[in-house]
């Protein structure tokens, strides 16, 4: 691969904020596409609805706003090579549609990869060294500041997929997924100040939780954590196209919380 398939750009040395952006990518390399049982143009469709588009451009756009920098976090390949933000064992509910870590199946629940496809190969050359690097980045969050804030960057589609588990509820033009130990009141409350500009926020639907690493999960409240999800038709056309104008908007938004969060 000619980059890395992940990488941390550094922000501000005082700043606990850090930026994740795990789902932005469309590149699939060569070894990983060989195990794809869809054609060229059906992989570029499934690419199309599942890419959290535009998504590392917010991110910086955002990160170049702020007063303080964050960190930033973004995974340079797609998550159809491995899902980084996945429980990578039975705790995953998404195991249930064939999308667990490794998927196998596609947001049209259509085959992705064969029955039998033996997920541990990919696990192990992307899956398990991109939850370190993440696990290295909030640790150097706290070991600078004294805690780490993960702000989790995505976008979902305007009218639900059939791969959506829970795609009969509210799609609000942003909505925030939280983590009962990890997302304290004031986070959610500053995020909705924040994107009070951009229209109604809503909590946990069409997806909930939020990414932190492992080895802080549910034991250290000095990691907190909160993901933003976008709904797409906000700031680009659906479903793999161009961004827009609102694409400007959201990112002053985003600066706005992280500058809330302060240094």
């Amino acid at each position: 691969m000619s980059q890395p398939p992940y990488e941390l750009l550094p922000g501000a040395d005082e700043s606990p904020v850090l930026l994740h952006v795990p789902h932005s990518a469309r590149t699939v390399p060569a070894a990983v596409r060989a195990g794809i049982e869809l054609d060229d143009a059906a992989l570029e469709r499934e690419l199309d609805h599942i890419t959290d588009a535009h998504t590392a451009e917010l991110a910086e756009a955002a990160a170049a706003l702020a007063g303080v920098t964050p960190w930033r976090f973004v995974n340079r390949l797609s998550r159809l090579v491995v899902d980084p933000e996945r429980f990578p064992d039975e705790r995953e509910e998404m195991l249930a549609v064939g999308m667990g870590a490794v998927y196998t199946r596609t947001t049209h629940r259509e085959v992705l990869r064969a029955d039998g496809f033996d997920p541990e190969p990919l696990v192990a050359r992307y899956f398990r060294p991109y939850a370190e690097a993440m696990t290295r980045a909030v640790a150097g969050r706290l070991a600078a500041t004294g805690r780490a804030v993960v702000i989790d960057v995505h976008s979902y589609p305007s009218r639900a997929l059939p791969y959506e588990l829970h795609g009969a509820g509210p799609r609000p033009p942003v909505c925030l997924g939280t983590d009962r130990f990890h997302t304290p009141g004031e986070l959610t409350r500053a995020a909705r100040r924040a994107f009070a500009g951009c229209g109604e926020t809503g909590l946990d639907s069409p997806f909930g939780g939020t990414y932190v690493p492992l080895e802080y999960y549910g034991t250290d409240a000095r990691v907190c954590a909160l993901m933003v999800e976008i709904r797409r038709d906000l700031y680009m056309t659906e479903p793999g196209g161009p961004a827009g104008a609102g694409l400007g908007r959201l990112a002053t938004a985003l600066a706005a919380l992280v500058d809330s969060l302060g240094s």
